[in-house]
């Protein structure tokens, strides 16, 4: 995994510029420690920022490689999975490689089908190829939005980069907010809409799609997306078709120079992924695998039984462990340290995030990174599969976000001078328009019309957001993290599966739980969906709640501009109670949001944030 940026300009000769992309890569040094790169030319400069995980001596970036007389430069930030079969084909149409890194072997299939190299190639990923003799940029995205890739036309140049911060070290750009930028922070945060980067002149390269930049100015094309067929096939055939697509996508994602581990919470999805790697590692005698969870101080005193989080995780993941013979280590962490690192968790996100869900991670990344440089995640095993409440909400007419129901409450923390923002148009908007682009099949019933509704909305809003939370969490500590659920193909074949098969067993993830019947102990198997641990400690909220006084007494505090004080003092003198519905997800309660406005006012002061309304 790596950092990427650059700049490009076709009108003006920007050679000597070269200054600008390095102090542009310089932000990015977190995602790529071991080394960096830079190549300039008339028109384009290209920088690379890099982690050593294949081929450290093959894969130096930016990697430059001639077809006749063109010339073809690459940056690149992910990682391929079916890599050596493209080489193979490659190979047979009289190609050469002088290394074994998936970066030559994407740079070549670029050079061979342009922009159909997309069709070809299984991964996370987003990349930059400049053609210097053709003057022509193409840039792309992973088709489920992964790995990250933001950019800005201005003044005739398109600047790039893996992260906002880097493109904010442009002098073109500034660290502008507009009235847009406040109803995503108030109203869809910390989610986006999709392709929104919230600064202004920001934006993000949607997933699936690519861009071209020439003489004729910018190209966006969408090359992927879902399309509704009928399943064809029977529940048993159904069952070995998920349980073949989901060990081989973690198969494939275990190859790596470096050590790999496993995130296991003792959930279903963690510990599929877990097992199948367990298994992988004894047939290639490798290493006996780490496995790694997270708790914090003295949680269990103070956690209560809920419908959202049903019990904690340390029995379960005793049993898997144990289970799969793994090495497993259990992190700690301090309430003061998870509130500490708040401002940390906006460093390396760019923007307010999910709170202690984020500077959590953050912190267990670190941990984890002393032992390993890749790990895999259960991410987006609830979101193809069906394993968030909402999936079987007894209200399927609501329209709205179902994780996000609370915007009537998100709209009271506005600034008195910004009430009349369109809040709860501007995300009824944004909710109609995904709604709009949902695939469905010509005459299907009303209920499986509004079950794909639910799943199209949870794969192009929900499931990104905690993609996006991981990268940054994860890249922030050189760890790179892989998500085997994410792999587009299990994602198409799960989108068209019917609802009874999803739910076999009248349970959530009953059919990922029937596919797996025999390599997990059945009390896993069964276990009922547990989100993300997150802290109960009270002494958690009393540090929020004393720092988020500081900052409203601070007559300095840059949040002041754009929230009302009144509501805020609301929250904490209730202690985060006078919030009645969740932010975002399971989550986001009370000492979240609050939390959530400690983000928003250190994101305002540390990027200089000016609001331009």
């Amino acid at each position: 995994m790596c950092g990427i940026a650059g700049w490009i300009n076709i009108e003006r000769n920007i050679r000597q510029q070269g200054e600008v992309v390095g102090e542009m890569i310089g932000t990015l040094t977190r995602r790529g420690p071991d080394s960096s790169g830079l190549c300039s030319f008339d028109h384009a400069i290209l920088g690379h920022r890099r982690l050593i995980v294949v081929d450290p001596r093959g894969g130096i970036q930016p990697m430059s490689k001639k077809s006749g007389e063109k010339n073809y430069t690459i940056v690149y930030n992910g990682e391929l999975y079916n890599t050596e079969d493209i080489r193979k084909i490659l190979i047979k149409k009289g190609y050469r490689f002088r290394s074994y890194s998936d970066t030559e072997v994407l740079l070549t299939a670029y050079m061979e089908w342009g922009k159909n190299c997309l069709k070809y190639v299984n991964g996370i990923f987003s990349f930059a190829v400049w053609e210097d003799t053709e003057k022509t940029l193409f840039l792309a995205r992973d088709p489920l939005g992964v790995k990250p890739l933001f950019y800005s036309f201005k003044k005739g140049s398109l600047i790039f980069g893996s992260e906002i911060k880097a493109l904010l070290k442009h002098p073109f750009i500034d660290p502008i907010i507009d009235d847009k930028g406040l109803l995503e922070i108030f109203g869809l945060g910390p989610a986006r809409s999709l392709g929104n980067g919230v600064f202004r002149d920001i934006e993000e390269i949607p997933p699936a799609h690519y861009l071209i930049f020439d003489k004729s100015g910018l190209q966006f094309t969408e090359y992927w997306d879902l399309s509704a067929n009928e399943h064809m096939e029977d529940f048993q055939s159904t069952l070995e078709h998920t349980r073949f697509l989901l060990t081989d996508a973690i198969e494939r994602q275990l190859v790596s120079d470096v050590p790999v581990c496993t995130f296991l919470s003792g959930g279903l999805d963690s510990s599929i992924i877990s097992a199948v790697a367990a298994k992988a590692f004894q047939k290639t005698d490798r290493v006996t695998l780490k496995t790694f969870s997270i708790d914090y101080t003295d949680n269990e005193k103070y956690y209560t039984h809920n419908d959202l989080q049903p019990d904690l995780d340390s029995m379960w993941i005793k049993v898997i462990s144990d289970h799969i013979g793994s090495n497993h280590k259990n992190f700690i962490l301090s309430n003061k340290e998870v509130a500490d690192k708040l401002k940390d968790a906006v460093l390396a996100g760019d923007l307010p995030g999910m709170a202690d869900i984020d500077s959590s991670l953050l912190l267990f990344c670190h941990e984890v990174r002393k032992h390993a440089t890749v790990a895999l995640s259960g991410e987006c095993a609830d979101e193809i599969f069906g394993g968030y409440p909402w999936f079987r909400d007894e209200n399927p007419d609501q329209e709205f976000f179902p994780w996000a129901k609370s915007i009537e409450h998100r709209k009271k923390f506005l600034h008195p001078e910004f009430k009349n923002l369109p809040l709860e148009e501007y995300v009824m908007q944004q909710y109609r328009d995904t709604i709009g682009r949902v695939p469905k099949i010509k005459g299907e019933s009303s209920e499986d019309s509004k079950m794909r509704e639910m799943f199209y909305l949870n794969i192009k809003w929900f499931m990104i957001t905690l993609l996006n939370r991981k990268d940054r969490m994860s890249m922030a500590n050189s760890l790179e993290v892989r998500v085997p659920f994410a792999d587009h193909r299990i994602v198409e074949y799960a989108y068209n599966i019917p609802k009874d098969m999803k739910f076999y067993g009248d349970r959530e993830k009953g059919l990922l739980r029937e596919a797996f019947k025999g390599l997990l102990p059945d009390e896993i198997l069964h276990r009922k969906k547990s989100p993300y641990p997150k802290t109960y400690h009270p002494v958690y909220t009393e540090y929020i709640c004393n720092e988020l006084k500081n900052i409203l007494s601070d007559k300095e505090s840059p949040v002041l501009q754009v929230i009302d004080t009144n509501t805020a003092w609301e929250m904490i003198q209730s202690k985060g109670k006078s919030f009645l519905k969740p932010w975002y997800g399971q989550l986001m309660m009370g000492p979240q949001v609050m939390a959530y406005l400690i983000q928003l006012n250190h994101w305002m002061k540390e990027y200089k944030v000016k609001v331009c309304i």
